[in-house]
């Protein structure tokens, strides 16, 4: 596949999650419980600006979540460090663990002003106090996951902003790579606004790990960026 076949793909899959609303199937999502594993290592990354995402702790002191998700529109810029924070185990304006962030890393080259997909849309939190070590922060998948592959994702939808909603029961739909070698797939996991950041989630040797970051929800689907490309 040539590179312009590439660019016409993600452009499609664009159109087709980001022109309508997105879809949020209430029988997919189900509650489930911020501080029993592996949803005890979803974060809600709360801004002072007043936009919320979700993300996952990768390490003790590291929440991964969307790049995006910091960027402020008015000022054409990322927010500081001081302007994030991120909540584990949150249900109901309570949460188990509340941190600072002390530093932000973001992918090389990645521009809020520009229209996604773009290979940099990721981001890592370094946060100010690592998390205890009764919460496992979740592995990175190193490679991208495969058409079909079983899926989870959990997040603080837009329209359940109070509790943490998962669904359990998704797959990944298509894999595309762009010329630069970034590696996104489309999904039909539920999910509404929210969700930017959030882990998706699939099983490998009997436990989960992040396969990849969701960017984008549609009506139809949902767009990630495969986990492998978060980072070295």
């Amino acid at each position: 596949m040539n590179g312009s076949s590439v660019r016409a793909l993600l452009a499609v899959a664009l159109l087709v999650l980001l022109a309508s609303t997105p879809r949020a199937a209430a029988g997919q999502r189900v509650t489930v419980d911020p501080h029993m594993s592996p949803w005890d290592a979803i974060a809600k990354v709360q801004t002072n600006t007043g936009t919320r995402c979700t993300g996952a702790l990768m390490a003790p002191a590291v929440v991964l979540t969307a790049a995006h998700c910091l960027y402020n529109r008015p000022t054409r810029a990322l927010l500081q460090p001081v302007s994030l924070h991120v909540l584990l185990g949150y249900q109901r304006s309570a949460y188990r663990w509340h941190r600072l962030v002390a530093r932000i890393r973001v992918g090389s080259g990645f521009d809020g002003a520009k229209a996604q997909p773009q290979r940099a849309d990721w981001a890592r939190l370094e946060l100010a106090e690592p998390i205890p070590t009764a919460i496992s922060p979740l592995t990175i998948e190193t490679e991208a996951p495969a058409p079909g592959t079983p899926l989870a994702l959990a997040g603080y939808n837009q329209d359940r902003s109070q509790l943490l909603v998962a669904d359990t029961d998704c797959h990944v739909i298509a894999a595309v790579r762009s010329p630069d070698g970034g590696a996104f797939f489309t999904h039909d996991c539920a999910a509404t606004h929210g969700t930017s950041g959030a882990p998706v989630l699939a099983r490998q040797a009997g436990r989960w790990i992040i396969a990849g970051i969701n960017i984008a929800a549609g009506r139809n689907a949902n767009l990630a960026l495969a986990a492998s490309d978060a980072g070295p």
